[in-house]
């Protein structure tokens, strides 16, 4: 089934207007997003890597769990879906704080990839062997210590996708609350 976006304008506002992915990444049409990080009690971020056959960064270390929001949805609703879809993990709106808005362009090749995003934070303690991969969408799941991601951050976003807006978030979280 073909995905379906709420078009907005470069205000944030919807038109009123829905187009499919495609239209959005061939047209550079703005549409919403939505991220989180995972993080459990000693500190560590799971992050997915992307899948070989991702089209933007394949095989990069990415956000914990990520996707666009369906025409009609609510971001929150989303993120529930999306964690559902690529992590087989089960989680409910209790389980998940928002914590910034922000927008982002990316444009490689014949996309141009302009977001409103979300950015949600999951505190829990997820068992690695619980994850059933979207194996379309992710290769691999990893905990990832704070120095270690503050450090491949640091280092140039090392081995980590180019949303560099979602890295600069994860390292002020890490450094200011954990």
């Amino acid at each position: 089934m073909e995905e379906k976006f709420d078009v907005l304008n470069e205000s944030g506002e919807f038109t009123g207007e829905v187009a499919s992915r495609e239209e959005c990444h061939k047209k550079g049409l703005w549409h919403r997003a939505v991220y989180a990080f995972i993080i459990d009690d000693n500190k560590n971020v799971l992050l997915q890597k992307r899948s070989s056959t991702k089209k933007l960064w394949p095989n990069m270390w990415d956000v914990t769990v990520g996707g666009h929001v369906d025409s009609g949805e609510f971001g929150r609703q989303a993120l529930i879906r999306e964690v559902k879809e690529e992590l087989g993990i089960e989680i409910n709106d209790d389980d998940i704080k928002y914590l910034v808005g922000s927008t982002s362009i990316n444009e490689q090749g014949d996309i141009i990839n302009k977001h409103y995003n979300e950015c949600y934070l999951i505190t829990r303690n997820i068992d690695i062997s619980d994850i059933k991969v979207q194996k379309e969408e992710v290769s691999e799941v990893k905990y990832f210590s704070k120095e270690e991601l503050l450090k491949r951050i640091a280092n140039n976003y090392e081995g980590l996708t180019n949303k560099i807006g979602a890295w600069n978030f994860l390292k002020r979280i890490l450094e200011k609350y954990y």
